[in-house]
């Protein structure tokens, strides 16, 4: 009897451990929003390849590999790609995103870096915690711009980094329910010092391919189109 009862007890210690230790079961698809179904939609049919992140962290800001050691780094909006495996010198790195759950379940748990689930209006961590905080198409993504610029600002540490990249001025989607123009640089003020932007052309195939083509965004050009927003930002240490 007393053995039995002990396995029960055995049993139940090691499903609770196991429910704790394993988050990220997937959520049925029919119990997540239009949006959140959009994203994984387009998540799985992607090729499942980060080796692109490592040159848009580093050489397309100006940073060198060096700069991120000992850092902590957040990728918000990070998807289920490992966008910062290669960042192996960092003393933190994780990545925020709201359907973490589903991407770790989806295989992204075997990267070398941790995945939050988690919005970016709400970022479960303190004040000035990371040195490098970075958005990588994604500031469209979110629900409330006003709340992620808050949360960007109070997260990053005083002389901290936010890097962005986002499309601007291009058509609502499921995906992307956001547009603002070429000024919402602005809104990151006085918080941030803008340390410099730049405007590309938005070609056909995407984000990233659209950086590494690097044409700039012809502003007299009067026809209506997407562009490419690049920027670079320090959080100041006092702000008046």
């Amino acid at each position: 009897m007393i053995d039995k009862r002990i396995k029960s007890l055995v049993r139940t210690a090691l499903k609770r451990a196991h429910e704790t230790l394993l988050p990220w079961r997937e959520t049925p698809d029919r119990l997540l929003s239009w949006k959140a179904r959009s994203e994984l939609k387009f998540w799985r049919s992607w090729e499942m390849s980060n080796s692109h992140y490592h040159r848009f962290y580093t050489e397309m800001f100006d940073l060198s590999t060096e700069e991120y050691r000992g850092k902590r780094i957040l990728d918000i909006g990070c998807g289920p790609m490992g966008s910062l495996e290669w960042a192996d010198m960092a003393a933190e790195r994780v990545g925020l995103d709201p359907l973490a759950r589903e991407y770790l379940a989806m295989g992204a748990d075997r990267h070398k870096m941790r995945y939050v689930a988690a919005s970016s209006e709400d970022i479960p961590f303190k004040t000035g915690y990371f040195d490098i905080v970075a958005s990588f198409n994604s500031l469209d993504h979110v629900d409330d711009l006003d709340k992620t610029i808050n949360e960007i600002t109070r997260v990053t540490k005083p002389n901290g980094l936010f890097l962005l990249f986002s499309d601007v001025g291009h058509e609502p989607t499921a995906c992307e329910p956001l547009v603002f123009q070429w000024d919402v640089v602005e809104r990151f003020k006085p918080a941030f010092e803008l340390i410099g932007q730049k405007h590309y052309e938005r070609n056909s195939i995407g984000v990233y391919e659209s950086l590494m083509e690097g044409v700039p965004f012809d502003h007299k050009n009067p026809n209506r189109r997407c562009g490419l927003l690049w920027a670079k930002f320090k959080r100041k240490t006092l702000v008046r």
